[in-house]
Parts: structure tokens; sequence; C-alpha cells
């Protein structure tokens, strides 16, 4: 099937993702303590989410994520804002990453894509339970929970879909089935949350299932793993590589613990921060398999720079 993701693949063989948006965002000087974490700056703040997408295409980044990933309609209605301006919030978010887009096209003459990032239930109860996938809805439940900021995206202009940080099965299962229903010519990629181990999801779910189940919907071009430290996320590419043909993803955290309660990030057992922290682990994702590469929480734009270089200098 042929769609911008796809395109983009076959010319460059691997493409580079961004990475933190709320990182870059604290530096700015924006709060993103609150419950809604980022998601509050396409209103407070939208100039400072620019900056942010430009810092990471300037960087060589081919995908600009957008600042969704808490942004549903429950959050922001439980933060006081009406569903217009709710929905607002959403296509804002959308037209500040295109626009980097554009701007960085423009300039270099290096077509890049915007991936509407949907996050899971978990991210909505600002506990931390994406990390656990300790929550239970119904299918019905998840899919009304996803529906709304689904669509929003897709209007706006987005050119994939990037349901990630999935913790559990019973929200994956549902969300492949909407997205088969509701955006049957979307491409998207799935991306999971893994246990340390990086065997199974946070809930226990066997990658090997999860696996099977992306495989069978059309849409899924991609599949893999994010915000966990370099060494799980290369554990869980590797069980995953033995038990898909998809291309991989992947797109691990710096190596920080999140502390929930806190809602801070201390150091944890991971890599560390140095800007290699990402390329160092290009050549063992490449062999697996992985076809795009990143950085999510706490990585940096300097770490997405020394990754766009390795990525160039493995495909010279």
């Amino acid at each position: 099937m042929s769609d911008a993701l796809t395109r983009l693949l076959a010319r460059r063989g691997t493409i580079v993702l961004d990475g933190a948006m709320a990182t870059e965002l604290e530096k700015l000087g924006v709060d993103t303590s609150g419950p809604l974490w980022s998601a509050l700056a396409m209103r407070d703040a939208p100039e400072a989410i620019l900056t942010v997408h430009r810092s990471f295409f300037a960087a060589g980044a081919d995908v600009a994520t957008t600042n969704t990933y808490q942004a549903n309609l429950d959050a922001y209605r439980r933060a006081g804002l009406s569903r217009g301006e709710s929905e607002e919030m959403l296509r804002r978010a959308v037209q500040l990453a295109r626009r980097a887009r554009d701007e960085h096209e423009a300039d270099t003459g290096r077509h890049g894509l915007v991936a509407g990032s949907i996050g899971p239930y978990g991210a909505y109860l600002a506990d931390g339970s994406e990390y656990t996938g300790a929550y239970t809805r119904t299918d019905e439940e998840f899919r009304a929970f996803h529906r709304p900021r689904l669509r929003l995206l897709l209007a706006a202009g987005v050119d994939l879909l990037a349901l990630e940080t999935m913790p559990q099965g019973p929200e994956v299962r549902a969300l492949l089935g909407l997205l088969a229903d509701e955006a049957p010519g979307a491409p998207a990629w799935l991306s999971l949350s893994v246990r340390d181990d990086g065997a199974a999801l946070r809930d226990g779910t066997p990658l090997e299932e999860v696996a099977d189940w992306a495989g069978a919907c059309p849409q899924i071009r991609l599949l893999g793993v994010n915000c966990t430290n370099v060494e799980s996320a290369t554990t869980a590419l590797r069980l995953l590589a033995q038990a898909t043909g998809l291309p991989l993803v992947v797109y691990p955290n710096s190596g920080e613990e999140y502390d929930a309660a806190a809602k801070a990030w201390s150091a944890g057992g991971g890599t560390g921060r140095g800007d290699d922290l990402l390329a160092g682990a290009l050549p063992a994702w490449e062999a697996l398999g992985a076809r795009a590469v990143g950085g999510c929480c706490r990585t940096t734009p300097a770490q997405i720079r020394a990754l766009a270089a390795a990525v160039g200098e493995s495909a010279a």
C-alpha cells in the first residue's frame, strides 16, 4: 500500500524520529508538572512547541510527533476546557507540527512527516499507569476514549498515527479494532511499553501475541517499543524481530525512571544521557530490522543529531 510513510521508508531505508517534547518545553520555561503534562502548552505556549519541532527537524529528524500524547478530550474536560476548546487544542498541535515540517522542507528540500501521537488510557490517569498497565476498561470504553482524538488528528492532516507507549493487551486490541473501523486507509505504527526484561507488555501480555495482532492489522506499518531504557528496548526488539515480519520502530527514553507521585524523572539503571545514547545502539537495532529510530522522554536534539548522523553513515 502506497502512503507517505511507506514512500519515505522506501527512499530513506531508515528514518529518524524526534525526541522528547516535554523536556525541551521545560528548558524553554514551560510548566509541564500538571496532570496534563505538556498538553496545555497548545493553549499557553504554542510558539514553544513550534520551537521544539523546529529543533528536532534541524537535528535531522524525518518525523515530527504531535504534542498530543496526553491531549485527549476527557483530560481537557477535567481541566475545565469546553469541548470546542479541547478540539481546537488537538487541531493546533497538528498545525504546529505541520508548520515546522513545511518550513524545514522549504529551507532544505528534505520532506518530513507528521505523526499524530495517541497515548494510552493510562496517560490520561496521570499516575504513571503507562508503566504498569494496571487499569481495566471494556473494549468499547477504550474505543470511546480514543475515537475522538483519532478522528481529530486525521481530520487535521497528520500523515500517520503513532499508537505509542501501549502497556496492556486489551487496550491494544481495542485500538487496532478502532483503527480498522475508523481509519482503514490511515497508516500507523504501534509502539509498546514493556517490562524491564523486555519480554512482555507491562500487564504481562506476551510480545508474540501483540505481534500476531499487529500483523493482522493492515494499517500497521511498524511495530516496536518506546519509553524504556536502551537495553530493555533492544531486548524487546530482539523478541519482536523473531515474532513478526513487520519493520520495527524503536525510541527509548534516556534511561531515567519516572516517579509518578513526584511527577519527576530520576536517575535509573539505564545507559545514561550522553549524546551517543541512541547512536550507539543503532547497529544492533538496524541488524534486528529497525526502520524507524528515535528517542522518547528526556532525549534531546543533540542525541537525535548524533543518531541522524549515524543513520546517514550506515546508509553510505
